[in-house]
Order: C-alpha cells, then sequence, then structure tokens
C-alpha cells in the first residue's frame, strides 16, 4: 500500500467516523451546523464521504464535540517510542544513534577508546554540539585545543576547522547532536599554500 493510500484510506473512514460521533452525542445535523457555523448540506456530505474533509471544518467540528482532532481522523496510535537502531563503528569510534529518523536534528552518544595520533581537523556546514559523560574529550577548533570533562558541553560552527576525540588519559563518551548538514562526508582542511 502506497502513502496516497493509507492517506485515501484515513479520509475515507472520517465520514463515517463523524456520523458515529454526532449520532452517540445524539446531536441532530441542525444542532451541529448551528454550533459550528458548517451548513447541513455540508455536514451530511462530509458524514456521506461526498465532500473530503479538511482542516477548516474538522477543527470546529472537534471543538464542537469536545474531541481531539485525532479523534474525528482516526490517526494511528503513537508506536513504541524507544530507539533501537545498531551502533555504528567508525574510525575507532562506537556511535549509537539517538534518533530514529534521518535528516533533521541527529543524536549520537558516542565512545571512543583511543585517541588519534595526531588531531586532522575537519570543516563541513552546519552546528554541532557535545556533550562530555564520562572520560576528558580533547577538541580542537581552530586556534583552540582544549579538555572538556565530564558534564562539560561545548558547541560550534562546523565551518571552522575542528577535531575531538579522547586523551591519554583514556576513553571518553560524550553526546553529539547536529542538524542535516552535519551528516555530510568531513573534508580535510588544510591551510592554503602561499602563492609564489
Amino acid at each position: 500500500m502506497t502513502e496516497d493510500d493509507r492517506i485515501d484510506a484515513v479520509l475515507h473512514e472520517v465520514g463515517p467516523r463523524l456520523r458515529r460521533v454526532r449520532r452517540d452525542r445524539g446531536v441532530t445535523l441542525a444542532e451541529l451546523s448551528a454550533a459550528t457555523g458548517i451548513s447541513v448540506s455540508t455536514l451530511s456530505r462530509l458524514e456521506s464521504g461526498q465532500r473530503k474533509p479538511s482542516l477548516e471544518l474538522l477543527l470546529p467540528l472537534a471543538r464542537a464535540h469536545q474531541v481531539p482532532l485525532d479523534e474525528l481522523v482516526g490517526a494511528p496510535p503513537t508506536g513504541d517510542p524507544r530507539v533501537r537502531a545498531k551502533p555504528i563503528v567508525r574510525h575507532g569510534r562506537t556511535m549509537f544513534p539517538l534518533t530514529r529518523q534521518p535528516g533533521g536534528l541527529q543524536a549520537y552518544k558516542v565512545i571512543q577508546e583511543k585517541p588519534a595520533e595526531r588531531p586532522e581537523p575537519r570543516v563541513h556546514e552546519g552546528y554541532e554540539w557535545l556533550y562530555v559523560l564520562s572520560g576528558r574529550l580533547r577538541l580542537v577548533l581552530g586556534e583552540h585545543d582544549v579538555i572538556l570533562t565530564a558534564g562539560e558541553a561545548a558547541e560550534f560552527d562546523t565551518r571552522v576547522p575542528h577535531w575531538f576525540g579522547p586523551t591519554d588519559d583514556g576513553p571518553v563518551e560524550f553526546l553529539s547532536l547536529f542538524g542535516p548538514q552535519g551528516e555530510r562526508m568531513h573534508v580535510r582542511a588544510r591551510p592554503k599554500k602561499p602563492e609564489r
């Protein structure tokens, strides 16, 4: 079933649901028309499925019946909210996705055991936010070279050359948040060679 088919199926059920809600409350079409300002003929066509529901029509009906809009539309129940994505292992980092949907804000819990031999700052579009859970996180950002400890956070524009990882003291565990721009591949930032 395509997404359009699913939408059509939901819309097809709105009319009978509207009729059922109205009848359960013992309200006539004329009384509902007076309460909502929607004509009796429009209400009748909505209930019979001859007119497609719109927010302009459903909002006053939900208000008149004192029910959530979801109840009139028959929105599907919310699924299990737990995120069960598999860990991603890259370049000595284990990243646990904390968000399910691709695109938009992405969140990861990251564990890294060994520091890189030498920081290699990179750049990409976006903005990043880091929060250290345990251990010590070294952040090289432009001209800055700082150590973050548990409970400390940093945020920065990722167009500034940056690198982060554990110190020589041992592993680090941290949270990383970034938007869609942050999903792009890192590109090594090298200083321009002077022209001769």
